[in-house]
This record gives structure tokens, sequence and C-alpha cells, in this order.
């Protein structure tokens, strides 16, 4: 009796405990998100930093100026493909967590 009413206790301290870290999951994701994701933006999708300014001035571009945007814009999109996959995959563990 007594190894029985033990394991139910443990049993419900797991229970408990799961419903508590599945929450405390979900906050450190989101606040991993919430402190990664300002960097990103002004580093990655700022349109002055993508240098689409230009473009949206209607300023006429020479062909050199606009290899050098499109030059830009690859190095860009190489240098902030890990942290939009990384912010991508947390965004995954929000979701998958909240379920």
């Amino acid at each position: 009796m007594r190894k029985r009413a033990l394991s139910l206790f443990v049993l419900w301290v797991l229970a408990f405990a799961g419903c508590q870290s599945k929450s405390a999951k979900v906050k450190r994701l989101q606040d991993q998100y919430n402190a990664e994701y300002p960097a990103y933006a002004k580093e990655c999708i700022d349109p002055v930093t993508a240098g689409s300014s230009e473009l949206l001035t209607g300023e006429k571009l020479t062909p050199e100026q606009i290899a050098a945007l499109e030059a830009k814009k690859k190095e860009r999109d190489a240098r902030c493909k890990p942290a939009a996959d990384r912010l991508a995959q947390i965004q995954k563990e929000i979701i998958a967590a909240q379920q």
C-alpha cells in the first residue's frame, strides 16, 4: 500500500512538474526570441540597412550602383540566414511547446 501511494504521488508530481516545465519552456523560448529578434530586424530587415531606400525614393541608379546593391543584398542574405533560421526554429519550438 505504501509503495502504491508513493508511486501515485511520484506520478502526480511528474504531471504537475510537466505542466510547470511546459509553461517555463514557452516563456524561456519567447524570451530568447524577443532578445534575438531586434538585432536581427535592425541588421537584416531595416530598409536603410537593406539599401532599398534609394529605390523607394525613385532615385535613378547606375548599373554599377545596382550591382553594388545586389552584392550587398547577397552578402546580407548570407550573413542573416543563420539568424533567420535560428529565429524560425525558435518559433517552431514555441508552437510545439504550446500544444
